[in-house]
């Protein structure tokens, strides 16, 4: 309706301001036979139910097009009406026209300006009421059509979408009280890339590694009972014997000696047990402090010296300084680097190298121990530092450790914010090698002892 109001406006303001009259109604009057079919034209385009009321500017209907019977031109249209439609120009709403019609109806209004701006005339473009409820009930009737479609598509959408989220978190669901049960081998199958893909890639990795610890868990135990039984099983033995007298009086010291060296073995263990009790709990503290690494490798090597000699290892100590300072928790360092070398000495072939040496480069220090030996194997090499785990299963080699040594060693490392690594061909030989931060007096102990040796060097030249 507003679009046909304007057209109508247009087009007789047009014929108007050409029509050689002041007069609105005089042009209407003369010009209702080009104008009649033009209006009905440009309405029967626009809606069946639509009429048309030209009015001069007091409100006095000069023409109608398709009006009901009970409007008649030369009847006036209220004043206020006019008058409001004067001021703004436009008018879009429902209206009587003040009385006008018997009932409110839609009505979109324009207004005809003279050559001096003023309304010369009114157009009024309405609809009658029997057509407003059908155009409402088509217009409500598409919108409920359109909310049932987007409601259905919404509905469906909803349905995959949640089958989507929902399926893998129940087969995650399911698996995880397979764990409860210890069935440790169930995965969940992952597809795409979304956030729940990612949720089931980190799920399945968690079975993973809870599948890996309950494997070294029972290696574990296995393991620490085999340690527990065999010495107990000789030390009962042993003083059984004694005190049954079964062993003779003049070889009870021999035996005695066993049975020492193999409470010392169970004090062993059990020292390592509390170890890894008290790094978890986080009671282990470590002081750091500065102490000189070539110093302590030098006292390590003298105290397996005997070991050393018993293989015949062709023993290298190379440090890139003589005095190498390190910021460390000395104990623990001590701790790390014994284990080390004696498991070196432990798998050193007879006569082969057997090499300590530090470096510093790019703000650490390198510590290297190094074997010729028996290696470790390829698809061993990530394992070496996880708790409870043995290369030696076969304990040909290893027979007093429980696989705790290099876990606690990584453990100690790590505490200090440092790396340890191991490099090894297998049958040829194998290295550790882990960092250390330099202390900040290294420089200034060497600039100390450089300044010193200059001095003596002075005093001898005077």
């Amino acid at each position: 309706m507003r679009s046909a109001k304007n057209t109508l406006v247009s087009f007789i303001s047009s014929g108007y301001s050409s029509g050689g009259t002041t007069d609105f109604g005089k042009y209407i009057y003369f010009s209702a036979s080009d104008i009649s079919p033009t209006i009905r034209h440009i309405i029967s385009a626009v809606n069946q139910d639509i009429f048309v009321i030209v009015a001069n500017s007091d409100g006095v209907i000069q023409m109608t097009v398709g009006v009901p019977d009970y409007i008649t031109v030369g009847e006036d249209i209220k004043e206020q009406f006019t008058y409001s439609l004067k001021s703004t120009g436009s008018y879009d709403g429902y209206s009587d026209l003040d009385g006008l019609f018997s009932s409110k109806m839609l009505v979109s209004g324009g207004v005809v300006k003279d050559g001096t701006d003023n309304t010369a005339g009114i157009i009024l473009v309405c609809s009658t009421s029997s057509s407003i409820p059908g155009i409402a009930e088509s217009a409500v009737r598409t919108t409920v059509v359109a909310i049932l479609w987007v409601t259905a598509a919404a509905l469906i959408t909803v349905f995959f979408v949640t089958d989507k989220i929902v399926s893998p978190l129940k087969q995650m669901s399911e698996a995880a009280r397979s764990f409860t049960q210890g069935k440790f081998d169930v995965r969940v199958p992952v597809s795409g890339n979304d956030e729940v893909a990612e949720l089931a890639t980190a799920f399945n990795n968690m079975a993973s590694t809870l599948e890996k610890n309950e494997e070294l868990r029972k290696t574990f135990l296995a393991n620490v009972s085999h340690d527990l039984r065999t010495p107990m099983t000789t030390i009962a033995g042993f003083i059984d014997n004694i005190l049954s007298g079964a062993i003779p009086y003049e070889k009870q010291n021999y035996y005695l000696e066993i049975v020492s060296s193999e409470v010392k073995r169970l004090a062993r263990l059990v020292n390592s047990l509390l170890d890894i009790s008290r790094i978890q709990a986080g009671d282990r503290k470590f002081v750091m402090a500065p102490f000189d690494i070539c110093e302590m490798s030098r006292q390590i090597i003298i105290s397996l010296e005997q070991k050393l000699e018993d293989k015949k290892l062709d023993v290298r100590f190379e440090p890139e300084n003589d005095k190498m300072f390190v910021n460390a928790d000395r104990d623990a360092i001590y701790q790390v680097l014994y284990n080390l070398c004696d498991n070196a000495v432990k798998f050193s072939k007879q006569g082969g190298i057997y090499k300590i040496s530090h470096i510093e480069r790019d703000g650490k220090i390198y510590t290297a121990v190094y074997n010729e030996g028996q290696g470790i194997e390829k698809e061993e090499l990530p394992l070496v530092f996880d708790r409870f785990y043995k290369s030696d299963k076969s304990r040909g080699l290893d027979r007093t450790g429980v696989g705790l040594g290099l876990y606690i060693v990584k453990t100690i490392i790590n505490s200090h914010g440092e790396e340890i690594w191991v490099n090894s061909v297998f049958g040829e030989y194998c290295e550790f090698v882990f960092t250390l931060q330099p202390a900040d007096n290294q420089k200034k102990s060497a600039e100390q002892s450089k300044k010193q040796t200059d001095i003596t060097k002075k005093q001898k030249t005077d």
